[in-house]
């Protein structure tokens, strides 16, 4: 399995894989390279499953689950170089989507924004006490995916 920049890839159980959003000092929030990371292990889990019964996805740290995109990043881009971004995005929610490994999110901590669009999108979500759900992104006048 490959390795990533943003991503820690485990396997806490035979057949399972845990997939952990790993950009704590940014509340995990998706930046490009993420999003792209996330396309990679979820497009190649699903064209191969192998043994794998499951996958978890899940944050790092404490703090969040995943804080949406990263908003720094965004912070002078063009016109099109946000709308090439934002169909990486896309991917990377079709990819999660539409994986055919059952995929369980273990929220455990904020998931605001985009975070909160990715954690409607696994199969199953288990959520700690304290999480917290929000569509963000309102208050700056993007329309929520």
């Amino acid at each position: 399995m490959n390795t990533y920049d943003t991503l820690l890839i485990s396997s806490p159980a035979s057949h399972v894989v845990q997939i952990t959003l790993n950009r704590p000092d940014f509340a995990n929030a998706f930046n490009t390279q993420m999003a792209l990371d996330l396309v990679d292990i979820f497009e190649s889990l699903s064209m191969d499953p192998s043994e794998t019964r499951a996958i978890i996805l899940t944050g790092s740290g404490t703090r969040a689950f995943c804080a949406g995109g990263d908003l720094k990043e965004r912070n002078g881009m063009s016109n099109a170089a946000w709308s090439k971004q934002h169909l990486i995005y896309e991917r990377m929610a079709r990819a999660v989507i539409n994986c055919p490994i059952p995929v369980i999110g273990a929220i455990n901590g904020a998931a605001y924004g985009g975070g909160c669009e990715l954690a409607a999108g696994v199969d199953f979500a288990y959520v700690a006490h304290g999480a917290r759900f929000a569509q963000t992104e309102v208050k700056i006048g993007i329309i929520p995916g």
